[in-house]
Formats: structure tokens, C-alpha cells, sequence
């Protein structure tokens, strides 16, 4: 299937009419109260936040090409509020009480998103809904149903996620095969770019300076090095996800994990009917290979997955231009789920990449003795999740004693990632035991998960 767009950022900006002009670079050396590295959604919810509690602070966000330019601006505008970590790991680091107020706070962000985009007339598209991750294997139900019953035992009830069987799964969107489904209320789908750049413009108008065009090559106690000039900062938040990897001495810190995305064509209304998703829901099913997908204001079907997931030496894509290889990969999927788009035109696709850290669980901290903080590691949930790390980076920054600062994700330090070519055969090796598992069980149709994606797990420590 051919693709009349590949690249340039995102679909999401052509679909705001193009690439932004770029904001001026840092002018030179300065100095301020805090200094950002980053203009995605981690550094501009920080600094909205930190103006909000303290608007007398100084504060710049410096970012090497455009507010949004990173994942912020390319991902697949999934505001779920969900969790989707490794709870256990978390205990590590706190208590149970801590693991279940840290899940409660982080689906609070969906309400607390939407309060601001009202209170600030920001029009990113917006609509509350629910996600539906559906089953289409005896596998798979079991995976979603033992995933339902750790929810129960967490104290997650019917008004977060319950279960619908195959024929209610099928009346709500016509995949084919639909065994069941778990629906997660209380979620929202965005218009990510549309988003990112709206929350850009609020926090301008509070008095943050937003310098662009401008590379952080370094991150030392007090100073951010660019290749513009130096900001002394006395607090410095690193907010660069997926891309810490260029910052000199974190090379391993995180993993850029790549994701990618296809827009079809609008889709007419008749199709539609066919189709069903009449709710515009959040899509996705519990195959290992995973997939993620919305339908669009303007009635486009974005569907997105691993594709090629990572690039040897942690490298990094050319704006957003992807692999045909991946392209072919996700029509497949497309296709799979939702047979009735076969034959539409694809109108763009693009990849990015998500921070990963060695334990695939996100964290949020600052060093008091260096005054360096950092958040990040969302593993694909930063929509939402990156408004509650900004809540709290503003009140570590503000040396605040709050139910955030004390939440478990607070100042953890994962053990970072193995040298190439480790990593790298490491994370060719899950994913390729990820498609034979998905294979083996779609073959056999037993109701057990495969011992391959276990093993997949085993081997990356997801």
C-alpha cells in the first residue's frame, strides 16, 4: 500500500497545516531561577506548573529543534491515564499504599488534562471516551482476563475497567474474531501536536521564555552547555525522553524505542456503519506485538505499533521518515483489525521514539545535591503520565512536601542499559519471540499464552 506522505514529523502537524515556524534560539549566555532541556510535554507541564505555584520564577525551555518535535508531537494521542507498569517493581520503593495512590493519581491527569485545555482554550481535538483492547485468541483472553483479576486484587473496580464478552466487544467496533474485551473507562483521545503546541503557547504567556533551535550537548550542577551559548540555572530539569540518549554521559540511561504510525484516508460514512466505533474509543488488542490506534476528528484511522523496533547504537530517525518494511507491517495489523479499510489510501506515516528504561518503568526525581532533575521512561504512556511528572518535578523544584513527592516512581535509578551490540540483540531478540509467540498461539488456538513471550520477557527484563 502506498503512502503519500512518509515522514516529516508527523501526520499531526500536516494536519495543523504544516510544520511550525521555528521560535529564536538562546540569544547567548543567561541565567535563570530554572532552566528546562526539553519542549515536549515532561518540560512544558513543569514549567505551566512551577509559573502557576511561583510566578515569579525565571524559567527558560531550551530545545534543540521544535516544542513538539519529539514524541510529544508524533505519538498515537492516547490520554489513558492507564498504569502499565510492573507494579512489583514499584513496591521495591515503597509500599502498596504508595503503588495504589500513584495509579490513582495518574488517572486523575485524563480530568486534570481536560480542565486546562478548557481553562485555556486549547482545541486538540478532545473527546472523552474509553479504550478497548480487544481478544481474538483463547491466549489472549486469558492474558486480558488474568490482567482484569490483578486489577480486582488492587482495588480497581468496574467504574475503571471491566469486561465485555465477544458479541458486546463486536457491537462496539467489528473486529473480526472478537472473543471479548476489557473497556477502560475515563480516558481521552487528542490531537497530540495540537495539544503540545497549545500547552507551548500557555506557558509563553505566563512569562516562559521557549528558546528553540538550540542543541544541549551537556548538563553539569548549575549549567546547561548548547551550542548557542550557557544558562545557569540554579535548578536544571532534563525532560528529553526518548532522545537523553544525546545528552553526553546518559547515552545508556534510557533505550529510544521506535514506534510508528499510519494515517488512512477520511473514511465515508458508509464505511463507517460497517465499521462501528461509533464512540471514537481508544484501540488495541493484547497481542504481544501490540498495537495502538484512534479515529480522528476528521474520520482518519491512525493505527500504530513497534514496526522496526530500534536501531542499533540507540539511533535515532531522520524526522519521523520510517522504514517500508514497518509501513508494510503496520497495513498488516490495519488490515487484521479492521478488514474493512483494506484498499484506502494511506496518507501519511512517520516513527518516533519512546524513553525505555532497564526496568521499563517510568520515574520522576531531583538531586538536592546537584539541583538536576528528570523525568521520563513512560514506555508509551507519556500523554498522560508526563502531565503528572510535571506536577511533580514543580513541587520537588519548589521543595514541596506533597502526596506526589512522596509516590513510589520518586527518585528511582534503574540500572542502565548494556553496551551495543547486547542491546541491541537483546531487543531484535524479544520482539522476534514476540511475533512467534503471537504466530504459535493464533495457530494452535490454545487458551495459553506461548512460553516464548515470556521468555521475550525474561531476556529484556520487561
Amino acid at each position: 500500500m502506498a503512502v503519500t506522505t512518509n515522514g516529516e514529523v508527523s501526520f499531526w502537524f500536516a494536519d495543523m497545516g504544516g510544520l511550525p515556524p521555528a521560535r529564536p534560539p538562546l540569544p547567548g549566555d543567561i541565567a535563570v531561577d530554572v532552566c528546562i532541556v526539553g519542549a515536549g510535554f515532561t518540560g512544558l507541564w513543569a514549567a505551566y506548573y512551577l509559573k502557576q505555584a511561583r510566578p515569579d520564577l525565571s524559567i527558560a525551555v531550551v530545545e534543540k529543534e521544535f516544542a513538539g518535535f519529539g514524541a510529544s508531537g508524533r505519538n498515537g494521542g492516547w490520554c489513558s491515564g492507564e498504569f502499565g507498569w510492573n507494579r512489583s517493581r514499584y513496591l521495591q520503593s515503597g509500599t502498596r499504599e504508595g503503588v495504589i495512590a500513584l495509579e490513582r493519581q495518574l488517572r486523575a491527569t485524563v480530568a486534570e488534562i481536560l480542565r486546562i485545555c478548557a481553562a485555556e482554550g486549547i482545541d486538540a481535538d478532545q473527546h472523552e471516551t474509553e479504550c478497548l483492547t480487544y481478544a481474538c485468541t483463547p491466549a489472549q483472553v486469558e492474558r486480558l482476563r488474568a490482567s482484569l483479576a490483578e486489577d480486582r486484587a488492587w482495588g480497581i473496580g468496574p467504574d475503571r475497567i471491566d469486561w465485555l464478552d465477544g458479541a458486546a466487544a463486536a457491537a462496539r467496533i467489528r473486529v473480526p474474531g472478537a472473543l471479548g474485551a476489557l473497556v477502560t473507562h475515563g480516558v481521552a483521545r487528542v490531537q497530540p501536536a495540537k495539544l503540545v503546541r497549545g500547552l507551548a503557547a500557555a506557558v509563553e504567556r505566563r512569562g516562559v521564555r521557549i528558546y528553540e533551535q538550540t542543541c544541549v550537548t551537556e548538563i553539569t550542577p548549575g549549567l546547561v552547555q548548547t551550542d548557542r551559548g550557557r544558562v545557569r540555572a540554579e535548578r536544571v530539569l532534563r525532560a528529553t525522553e526518548g532522545f537523553t540518549r544525546n545528552i553526553a554521559g546518559h547515552d545508556r540511561d534510557w533505550l529510544p524505542l521506535n514506534s510508528a504510525i499510519v494515517v488512512t484516508e477520511p473514511l465515508p460514512p458508509a464505511l463507517w456503519d460497517e465499521i462501528g466505533w461509533a464512540g471514537s474509543e481508544l484501540l488495541g488488542d493484547a497481542s504481544h506485538a501490540y498495537c495502538y490506534a484512534q479515529r480522528t476528528r476528521a474520520g482518519r484511522i491512525a493505527m500504530g505499533g513497534r514496526g522496526v523496533p530500534y536501531r542499533f547504537g540507540s539511533g535515532l530517525d531522520r524526522r519521523g521518515q520510517t522504514q517500508p518494511e514497518t509501513i508494510a507491517k503496520l497495513v498488516a495489523i490495519l488490515e487484521r483489525m479492521v478488514p474493512q479499510a483494506r484498499g484506502l489510501r494511506l496518507d501519511h506515516a512517520w516513527c518516533g521514539v519512546l524513553g525505555v528504561p532497564r526496568d521499563w518503568c517510568a520515574t520522576v526525581g531531583l538531586d538536592r545535591a546537584t539541583g538536576i532533575g528528570w523525568a521520563g521512561g513512560y514506555v508509551g504512556l507519556g500523554v498522560s503520565t508526563s502531565n503528572l511528572a510535571g506536577q511533580t518535578l514543580a513541587d520537588l523544584v519548589l521543595d514541596a512536601r506533597t502526596e506526589r513527592t512522596a509516590l513510589p516512581w520518586v527518585n528511582r535509578q534503574p540500572r542502565r542499559w548494556e553496551p551495543e551490540p547486547l542491546r541491541w540483540l537483546g531487543v531484535q531478540g524479544m520482539y522476534r519471540l514476540y511475533a512467534l509467540a503471537d504466530g504459535r498461539e493464533a495457530a494452535r488456538g490454545g487458551a495459553r499464552t506461548s512460553r516464548l513471550a515470556g521468555l521475550a520477557n525474561w531476556l529484556t527484563g520487561r
